[in-house]
């Protein structure tokens, strides 16, 4: 027991839609809008101290949710799962630490109301999906806490504000000393010694590279639409070019194409992102192996590959040795948590795209867990626009990433975040190839919200304070 911990005595929910500029494309689908969730939390701690925490994460259907049912039908399932764990935190009355509180719920809570919820709608709701649901309310949670106790969230990591150590999440095996006795999640943050952090671009299946490719729908709204226009204006050092996973033709062009765009304007890395299409490890190996022979140059600029193949582990459990041992490869979709971490590094996965998005509890857990065994790491985007931008710049700056942070909501639905920007104009545009996170102070995740000062909407739910 802490002084420090707390409990939930309230909380407020909203759906802000959010139409792009122009389409991304997610595996076979395309996305065009998403509704953002976000969420006030309050809480008091045991000294009687209370505070408001925020969260907020794009509902982003088409990643949590592939698959041939409706999007409208996927989208408000997700809205009417936020809303069955709005009710339950409404009633939850456990204290302690942010983390501990996120873990608890994750842990006691999340699988029933998913398997409940899947039942009664008729729908398999998947637990990526809960998960992504969830964490606006842990987002919200970990900042509340800070400001109940008047410090920012990643200073409260350590053994003066938890109340359990890291051996309580990681049990040790076969009666060994486990090696996370003692050690808490801030033995394995980074403080880095700018606030700024290298910035990747994101090339949509559906991005024009080229300049004189024929403009169909583009309108003079003072952003860039193709990715040598982005290089000029952003000083890009770094892309993440989208694949189809199905169409090798397609997929080794694109790379040939974005590739060597891409050296010749002063791009230094690459990453290939095959969205979970694959399902056999020599579709990637034979784009690699003929990048190798013929554009060497442009081999040698992968970074790393991202999660090509279908992220259920336990039902695809697919040795990915071959691949990992040309380039770097990183979970992202399939590392739900510490566990599938743990089944990926035996399958030869070797790194983790951690996100926000899969809630700040479990990202943390994650990064722990990784790093301890020698896992790299990366911090990807879910095209987070507004409040949803701040905690997952913050969580990159802090995990010792293998190169800086993916962030493209400022391609794709730029004015969604203009109240944000007017406060925080780093971390909403990219100068130099980077984001800055100098602005970000205070308590909390910083977010600074009354200052950003945003419209919203009346909530679609609320849960007074106790008493209130």
């Amino acid at each position: 027991m802490n002084k420090h911990d707390i409990r939930i005595r309230g909380l407020e929910l909203y759906f802000l839609p959010v139409q792009t500029r122009v389409p991304l494309k997610f595996g076979a689908e395309v996305l065009t809008s998403v509704t953002c969730a976000r969420v006030r939390v309050d809480v008091e701690n045991r000294d009687g101290a209370t505070a408001s925490g925020w969260g907020e994460t794009p509902l982003s259907v088409q990643w949590v949710w592939p698959g041939d049912l409706p999007y409208g039908v996927r989208e408000q399932a997700l809205k009417s799962f936020c809303l069955q764990i709005a009710a339950a935190l409404s009633d939850w009355d456990e204290q302690g630490h942010a983390f501990e509180l996120g873990h608890s719920f994750m842990e006691r809570a999340l699988p029933g109301l998913t398997e409940s919820f899947s039942q009664a709608s008729g729908l398999k709701l998947p637990y990526l999906a809960a998960l992504v649901c969830f964490s606006l309310f842990d987002i919200a949670i970990h900042d509340a806490y800070g400001h109940a106790n008047r410090v920012p969230v990643y200073a409260t990591y350590g053994g003066d504000y938890m109340n359990r150590d890291l051996s309580a999440y990681f049990p040790s095996l076969h009666g060994k000393p486990n090696p996370f006795a003692g050690k808490y999640p801030a033995d394995f943050l980074v403080i880095p010694e700018h606030k700024q952090l290298i910035a990747w671009h994101l090339v949509g299946g559906k991005d024009r590279l080229f300049d004189h490719e024929p403009a169909e729908n583009d309108e003079n709204d003072g952003y860039p639409y193709t990715l040598e226009q982005w290089m000029r204006r952003d000083g890009l050092s770094c892309l993440k070019i989208k694949l189809t996973g199905n169409d090798p033709e397609w997929d080794y062009r694109r790379m040939q194409q974005a590739g060597q765009l891409a050296l010749d304007n002063g791009v230094l890395w690459l990453s290939a992102d095959f969205n979970c299409q694959v399902t056999d490890c020599g579709y990637v190996n034979d784009i690699l192996d003929r990048l190798l022979v013929e554009h060497p140059d442009i081999y040698k600029s992968i970074l790393y590959i991202e999660q090509p193949f279908p992220y259920d582990l336990e039902s695809n459990p697919l040795d990915v040795r071959s691949v990992s041992a040309r380039k770097p490869l990183f979970m992202d979709e399939s590392a739900h948590d510490w566990e599938l971490v743990k089944l990926g590094r035996e399958l030869g996965w070797s790194g983790v795209a951690l996100k926000t998005c899969k809630t700040q509890t479990g990202a943390l857990l994650s990064l722990c867990w990784a790093k301890a065994h020698g896992m790299t790491l990366m911090v990807q985007d879910l095209t987070n626009p507004m409040l949803a931008q701040i905690p997952h710049a913050l969580l990159a700056y802090h995990a010792g990433t293998i190169m800086g942070v993916e962030t493209n909501s400022m391609q794709f639905y730029p004015e969604a975040s203009l109240y944000e920007a007017a406060v925080h104009p780093g971390l909403y545009t990219r100068r130099n190839g980077k984001v800055s996170l100098d602005s970000l102070s205070g308590y909390g995740f910083g977010y600074k919200v009354e200052a950003i000062g945003r419209p919203l909407p009346e909530p679609v739910v609320s849960y007074p304070r106790s008493g209130a």
